[in-house]
């Protein structure tokens, strides 16, 4: 379906109903902001993987090291630098030096939040 027929069939649906201005008003009103939404859309993405999400799963227990990380995840040393690199970025993990080895941990308990609420949802039974 093109623009111009979208666009026509909206018009036709809110021609035929009367329209919820106060539900449009709300529903503006809970969007953020562009940066924002750039943003959330960086963390989701991060997410997306399952190397990464195995690194953040592994990393509710406590902190852990790249080799530590690697034996857990069952991935190579450079796998896991390269994700937990991008998961820094999006500022998921935060590390540590201890002596030459950094070390690794959640970045705070919102990353731990959405790691539970996420495995939660997804064991879900489907009814």
């Amino acid at each position: 379906m093109d623009i111009k027929t979208e666009s026509s069939t909206h018009l036709e649906c809110c021609a035929t109903q009367e329209t919820n201005l106060c539900a449009i008003d709300a529903a503006e009103c809970t969007l953020p902001s562009d940066e924002i939404i750039y943003k959330v859309t960086e963390i989701f993405s991060a997410l997306s993987d399952s190397t990464r999400l195995k690194i953040l799963s592994s990393l509710m227990a406590g902190e852990l090291c790249v080799c530590e990380l690697q034996e857990v995840c069952e991935v190579s040393q450079s796998a896991v630098s390269h994700q937990l690199r991008l998961l820094r970025d999006r500022g998921l993990v935060r590390a540590r030096r201890d002596g030459q080895r950094a070390v690794y941990r959640l970045a705070d308990d919102h990353v731990r939040h959405l790691i539970v609420i996420g495995i939660e949802h997804a064991s879900e039974v489907e009814e």
